[in-house]
């Protein structure tokens, strides 16, 4: 890569703030389940296996690191992926052995 093509420091922090909220099982599983569309924060609570209040923390995070969007819709509060290709790099990983050696070249 050459020095032209590399991300400005600003950007490299502001996907590594990305990385770090996603770096939590609890946050992933929310993720993943924002995939098919829109959920209350009731149900990710429920997804995730914590509490309402850890929920809140949890989507409190992937909010503040833009991974989330938020709305108000009567009581509840439903959130979206702001993010959809975070999806594309979990599924990387997904085809990745955990000796870390690609078995199939999905990020090519």
């Amino acid at each position: 890569m050459s020095s032209s093509s590399r991300p400005c420091p600003a950007l490299i922090a502001r996907q590594a703030s990305v990385f770090k909220a996603l770096a939590h099982p609890g946050r992933m599983a929310m993720v993943h389940a924002l995939a098919d569309g829109p959920l209350p924060a009731t149900q990710l609570a429920t997804i995730a296996g914590c509490t309402p209040p850890t929920a809140s923390r949890h989507l409190a995070v992937l909010r503040v690191a833009g991974v989330l969007r938020d709305e108000r819709r009567g009581q509840q509060v439903f959130y979206h992926l702001s993010y959809p290709c975070v999806l594309s790099f979990a599924e990387c990983i997904e085809h990745t052995e955990p000796d870390h050696q690609s078995s199939t070249p999905c990020c090519a």
